[in-house]
Formats: structure tokens, C-alpha cells, sequence
């Protein structure tokens, strides 16, 4: 049986994909750290660790012995107020990974490192293509870029593969992003909400459609040493997702802007093109907005 690794098995991403990846055949073990060892989905062996352990990564990998590894374990929100654990988490321990998978006797097949959208910053218009350099505009996606490069230290020595996704979202997604806010505020019939800039303009995804995406990358071998924008090239303003919910749950809200969620450093708006990724893997699996929306409400 195919064994695959994922790290952050416990988190938003992780547990679809572990979900998907057991329904597709694959024997998978999962790491996860602390507190959130208890969520971690049935579907996987799961390892507590902290991905910074360099000799607790090698254990686990030389146990595990991997054909492919999905490294999803990060800090993710871009407004996390401890910089020091975005630097260490995002890049020391995605390095860390890499040394102990060089270890190993047999490589893995396929390493996917989840990178973001965030590293092309705000200085650009139209579908964003992965030839575009850097250009961050916040810690989360300067870590992102520098992960890149280490990974880029042992692209000679391991088949990975670089995804960039766009902003993406579904059920369980926590509340300290945007969308979950939206939609837990309109379960709950709260008549009021403090946003930001309503006219942020983001490329959305369904989470299932990401996992579905590595699942795909991860059985392509043409894909190993590439890098991947995985979006849907729909840019969607914070006032039309407001629309589509009250549409949805028939409640309005009346919006209040928070000038504290108000960012100098505002990516304002990012879409990208998938042309590169699409003709690697074929199609995504197309879900409307408004359709991950309801799910979001009826779950």
C-alpha cells in the first residue's frame, strides 16, 4: 500500500486532505503537534511532534518510510502577532522536514510543500502566472518565499513539488478568517459585523477542490519540480461574499469597518491563473462560491 505523510493532519487543510487521501487507497500518517493531536482525523496513524525537532523528524520519517508527503503545517494567518513563531514555523521546520526525508534510505516519490498566493504581493493586476517574482508585502508571505528557496537547496535530492494556493475556504475553517466570521455572524443572526475593506478583492477556492489538487499532484510524476498557483481566476469583493450569504440564509447585517482590520500592507487585490497547473493534472473540479457558502451555512 501506498504510504503518504502529511503534516499539519490535524489542521483546517489537513484533515480533507488525509480524508481524501485514505479514501483513495493511500495508508496515511499524519503529524501533528500538541493540543491538536486530539482532532486529528481517524483516518491516518497520527505522530505528535513539532516539526522544528530535527531528530524527532528523522524517527518519524525513518518509522513512516513514505512514498509521498504533503508538508501542510504552518502558521496560516497572515495577522498572527507572534513573528517569531511565523519565522520558525514557516521556515525552520519545513527545512527541517526536507533534512530528515534526505535521510531516508529510499526517497519519497513526490514532496509537496504548500507555499501561498501571498509572496506576489499587491503591485500587480490581472490573473497572476508563476513566472511572476516575489514581491511580499507581509511576514506570512516573506516566510513563504524563504521556505521556497530552502526547498530550492534540496531540489537536487528530493522530487518536490511547490503549490501556491489562493485564498480558499469551507466547513471548519477557523472564525479568525474572513468567510467563517461571515458565516458564523449569519448563523447566529448577529445584526451587526465588524469588517475591513469591503472592496478586497480575493480569489476563492473549496478546500476540497485544494485537497483534491494534491491528491491529483501527488500521482503525477511530471508534476515533481514544478510550482503551482491553485485558484479559481474569479476575484470575489468582501461585499459580494456579504451578498451571497444574506441571498443564502435571509439575513442582512448591517457591516461596521474596524478600522483595526484595516492593513497598511493590504494585498487588495489577487487572482490568479491556474493555465500551468491545468495542464499538468487536467481540469479542477469546478464549486461555485455559493455553493461552498451553504455548505459553510448548512454544516
Amino acid at each position: 500500500m501506498v504510504r503518504t505523510f502529511v503534516t499539519g493532519a490535524a489542521g483546517f487543510t489537513g484533515r480533507f486532505v488525509c480524508k481524501l487521501l485514505a479514501e483513495r487507497g493511500h495508508e496515511v500518517h499524519g503529524l501533528v503537534h500538541g493540543a491538536s493531536a486530539v482532532s486529528v482525523p481517524g483516518v491516518c496513524r497520527a505522530y505528535d511532534a513539532d516539526l522544528k525537532n530535527l531528530a524527532a523528524m528523522k524517527e518519524i520519517v525513518a518509522a513512516v518510510r513514505p512514498h509521498h508527503v504533503v508538508h501542510l503545517a504552518a502558521i496560516a494567518f497572515v495577522a498572527h502577532d507572534d513573528v517569531e513563531q511565523i519565522y520558525c514555523s514557516n521556515v525552520i521546520g519545513p527545512r527541517q522536514l526536507l533534512e530528515s526525508l534526505t535521510a531516508l534510505a529510499e526517497p519519497p516519490r513526490s514532496v509537496i510543500l504548500a507555499s501561498s498566493a501571498n509572496i506576489y504581493g499587491n503591485a500587480r493586476e490581472g490573473a497572476l502566472e508563476e513566472s511572476l517574482p516575489p514581491a511580499p508585502v507581509n511576514d506570512y508571505g516573506v516566510t513563504k518565499v524563504a521556505m521556497e528557496y530552502v526547498a530550492s537547496l534540496y531540489s537536487s535530492r528530493l522530487p518536490i513539488i511547490v503549490v501556491r494556493p489562493f485564498n480558499y475556504t469551507g466547513l471548519g475553517q477557523n472564525p479568525d478568517f474572513v468567510i467563517p466570521k461571515i458565516i458564523e455572524h449569519a448563523s447566529r443572526r448577529a445584526p451587526v459585523i465588524e469588517l475591513g475593506n469591503m472592496d478586497v478583492e480575493r480569489d476563492f477556492s473549496d478546500v476540497r477542490t485544494v485537497a483534491h489538487v494534491y491528491a491529483r499532484l501527488l500521482e503525477t510524476p511530471a508534476a515533481i519540480g514544478g510550482t503551482f498557483n491553485i485558484c479559481s481566476g474569479v476575484p470575489v469583493s468582501l461585499r459580494q461574499i456579504l451578498n451571497m450569504v444574506a441571498r443564502i440564509s435571509g439575513h442582512t447585517m448591517e457591516v461596521r469597518i474596524n478600522p483595526a482590520f484595516v492593513r497598511a500592507n493590504e494585498v487588495r487585490t489577487l487572482t490568479g491563473s491556474a493555465a500551468r497547473l491545468e495542464a499538468v493534472i487536467g481540469p479542477l473540479p469546478s464549486i461555485p462560491l455559493e455553493d461552498t457558502l451553504r455548505w459553510m451555512l448548512e454544516g
